[in-house]
């Protein structure tokens, strides 16, 4: 048996005296798409922080790619493999899509393959690339931002709240697309408060309740059983 990109052990943490992760288990298996599921205050957003370097643990152990990065900071995660798109998209409003994904060859990667990974995934940021990513709308903003990912050549691949103040159409497009990237090879963790579309492409689910993993399965069978807890807000 292989050993899982991620895998999370009796992880706790805490803003002051309030403890928010009381105990999270979670394993990825190298290659999966799994999808993290749980209504608001579930301690999803934490979750995020402390596997992407952002919030120190209080408890437990983080092993990325059978590694234990317990308390490793976002740039040595970066050089690990680890790649986060955070909830908001944030991308350069004041520069254009060009000169967006252009930062990004600082890592090491040829500009050249930066564009042509981008452009692949996403053509319509080639028909953008002289627009300022300001003036694009929320959704070929979050394209950008994914494409801006993709040229660190991930691992492991952070999806917070992909779906946030976007249009269901839009959304199922940036789906279809995580498809196509975890098909390349990609690991992916999708974060995410509306479930049925991350669900469509993932092939394990996790739900959160009250700072806890309550339930992992295939997508289907935690639909079923968790739908009460999963979909109280969901789309």
């Amino acid at each position: 048996m292989s050993v899982p990109i991620l895998e999370l052990v009796d992880v706790t943490a805490a803003y002051g005296r309030i403890e928010v992760l009381r105990g999270v288990n979670l394993s990825i298996p190298r290659g999966a798409v799994m999808a993290l599921l749980g209504p608001n205050g579930a301690g999803k957003s934490t979750l995020v922080k402390v596997i992407s370097g952002q919030k120190e643990s209080t408890g437990g152990d983080v092993h990325l790619g059978g590694v234990n990065v317990r308390g490793a900071g976002p740039e040595e995660l970066a050089r690990l493999g680890l790649c986060t798109v955070p909830e908001g998209r944030s991308v350069f409003p004041n520069l254009t899509v060009e000169e967006n994904l252009a930062l990004m060859s600082y890592a090491g990667v040829s500009a050249e393959a930066v564009l042509e990974t981008a452009y692949a995934y996403f053509p319509r940021l080639a028909e953008r690339r002289k627009q300022y990513a300001g003036t694009m709308s929320g959704g070929e903003q979050q394209m950008l931002a994914m494409s801006r990912a993709l040229a660190s050549d991930p691992a492991l691949l952070l999806l917070d709240e992909l779906s946030m103040g976007l249009a269901p159409l839009i959304v199922d497009e940036l789906y279809d697309t995580v498809q196509q990237i975890a098909e390349s090879g990609v690991s992916i963790l999708c974060i995410e408060q509306f479930a049925r579309t991350a669900l469509r492409v993932s092939d394990y689910a996790a739900v959160m309740s009250g700072g806890r993993v309550v339930a992992t399965g295939e997508p289907d069978e935690v639909l079923e059983t968790m739908s009460d807890v999963i979909l109280g807000g969901a789309a």
